[in-house]
């Protein structure tokens, strides 16, 4: 399964979040922190979602990025291993 996960900067570090996984988001110093923070929350949460019985959404948006010259903006796909049902 993929995932779509936004890195975002700020004056004190990084944060990531899932547009597909509302409410779901991470914060850490650096990139690299993130980066495993965003994995470890995305499977605790589709593990939730499925003891739940919540349907698992489906990625729904495409990526078209428009950036100001001061941005700093990452996007990227995570992959999960983990089946839909």
């Amino acid at each position: 399964m993929k995932c779509l996960i936004v890195y975002e900067k700020s004056s004190t570090g990084w944060g990531a979040y899932a547009p597909d996984l509302p409410g779901l988001g991470a914060a850490g110093k650096t990139l690299d922190d993130v980066k495993d923070l965003i994995r470890e929350a995305v499977e605790f949460h589709l593990e939730g979602m499925r003891a739940h019985g919540d349907p698992i959404p489906a990625p729904s948006g495409i990526i078209w990025t428009v950036f100001p010259s001061s941005a700093c903006c990452i996007f990227s796909m995570l992959w999960i291993a983990m089946s839909r049902s």
